[in-house]
């Protein structure tokens, strides 16, 4: 193996000095785009791969081409940067052709510290005999594309009207190099390669509230360059990024977070039932959004804040399906996955994130406690036994902890030494964490050790300078 060693390094950047350098010999960092890039170049052109295309017999024009991933492995000894090529088939030289619909049956397996191929895996093809080599002819199938102009006209849709956001006077927020203020809101919107973009210093009408990221996706150094009317719309303010290449050099990434106001719809209304006086509040929303491009997938995450405080992060999937081959001639589809297109089927799978807090509720003495609504069940009291009231508890240990729905159960950071001057009680910040699926995987797999963060939904664990990430 060549002596590439991956090195973790501690600046102050206000004094421009380097506090330590430490070499993590026993650890892999994320993929790297320069890597990835020389990856897909070597699978393109190596001869083992060009004979294994040539025995398909594909038809003249269409081109082979290869998506470079990470290759996950449950063996703990395993020191090779393996890569997995999936390899597709572009039935013409349109930029937006659909390669993804077209899977081909074979899938290289390189090693990026030697730059050589280690194996080739061959995939089973639904209920046809499983290949152990590759034999052409290939069996044509029609490609299923996205794009509008590579679609039949006839079936788009026709009948949707121009809609434009108009602010005359110009967006509420003011931005002071990389200091937002909104409303009652100040923050400073940081971004790196890991997580994209970050919130930092966030208060609320003065009061400290906490940092909010999400990562462990490479979510930053994947981000689009956003353009408006495509991604954002409105008064837009964009946000640059900037990344080093495999040799040191600076690369700037621009647009890579845009930040806008929407309205959202009806945030507050009464109607006073015996005038039908009615007093209504619109919503608005401000709105800090990146999207980034893996592969396949698009992710699209925004911070929203609005005006009563609450910070909602939204994440959405979109982009287009993993696909791998399944022969057009299979009776049966395999139940590991849904056939999407001829010849190409979607496998079963999950997508896991998770959001991490570093909170300052007035203050650094903060704890996390839980609210379960249950009956008061006290027959003097409550003689009737229609009465219910919260029951907090204090976390007083790291770990995961469920959602309860039964109970209602609701997380809260609170600085008890704080009191809220209305309600009497320490002043906290809910945590309103959607039910969601867990992990799906027994416990003692590879994977399931290596995501434990993903089985359960809140972990609260300690403040470490150097423990920042899931895994």
């Amino acid at each position: 193996m060549p002596n590439i060693v991956l090195q973790k390094a501690i600046l102050d950047i206000t004094a421009l000095s380097v506090l330590s350098v430490e070499e993590l010999r026993d650890v892999q960092g994320p993929a790297d785009p320069d890597e990835i890039a020389a990856i897909e170049s070597l699978c393109n052109t190596h001869p083992q791969v060009l004979e294994a295309t040539q025995k398909l017999q594909l038809p003249a024009g269409t081109q082979v081409i290869n998506d470079p991933w990470a290759y996950g492995t449950d063996d703990e000894t395993e020191r090779r940067r393996l890569y997995q090529c999936y390899m597709y088939l572009v039935l013409n030289v349109d930029p937006e052709a659909n390669h993804y619909s077209i899977p081909l049956p074979f899938s290289p397996v390189f090693d990026a510290y030697t730059m050589t191929l280690q194996w080739v895996d061959y995939l089973p093809l639904g209920d046809e005999p499983t290949v152990d080599s590759i034999t052409g002819p290939w069996d044509p199938v029609a490609a299923v594309e996205y794009s509008s102009r590579l679609l039949k006209k006839e079936g788009q849709r026709t009948d949707l009207t121009p809609l434009h956001v108009h602010q005359p006077k110009g967006p509420s927020f003011t931005v002071n190099d990389r200091e937002v203020s909104w409303q009652k809101w100040k923050f400073i919107l940081g971004w790196n390669l890991r997580e994209g973009p970050v919130l930092y210093n966030v208060t609320f009408g003065g009061q400290p509230s906490t940092a909010f990221d999400l990562g462990d996706t490479g979510l930053g150094i994947n981000s689009n360059s956003l353009e408006l009317g495509c991604d954002c719309l409105g008064h837009i303010r964009y946000f640059d990024g900037c990344r080093v290449t495999s040799t040191g050099e600076l690369v700037q990434l621009k647009n890579v977070v845009c930040m806008h106001e929407i309205d959202a719809g009806i945030g507050l209304k009464h109607v006073n039932f015996r005038s039908q006086s009615a007093s209504v509040t619109r919503n608005r929303q401000l709105v800090v959004q990146c999207v980034a491009t893996v592969a396949n997938y698009e992710y699209i995450l925004a911070f929203i804040l609005d005006q009563s405080a609450n910070i909602h992060i939204e994440l959405r999937a979109t982009g287009i399906v993993s696909t791998v081959p399944i022969s057009p001639k299979a009776t049966k589809v395999p139940p590991w996955g849904v056939k999407v297109a001829p010849g190409a089927l979607a496998l079963n799978h999950q997508h896991l994130f998770c959001l991490r807090v570093n909170p300052a509720i007035d203050g650094q003495q903060n704890s996390v406690v839980f609210d379960d609504i249950v009956p008061l069940q006290d027959g003097q009291t409550d003689p009737y036994g229609v009465a219910f009231l919260p029951s907090t508890s204090t976390i007083s240990k790291p770990g995961g902890y469920n959602l309860d729905l039964t109970k209602s159960r609701v997380y809260r950071i609170q600085n008890s030494n704080v009191v809220n001057p209305v309600s009497g009680k320490p002043v906290a910040y809910k945590l309103h964490a959607l039910p969601s699926q867990m992990m799906i995987m027994n416990e003692e797999t590879f994977n399931s050790k290596r995501g434990i963060f993903a089985s359960e939904p809140i972990w609260v664990t300690a403040y470490h300078d150097d423990e920042l990430y899931t895994g």
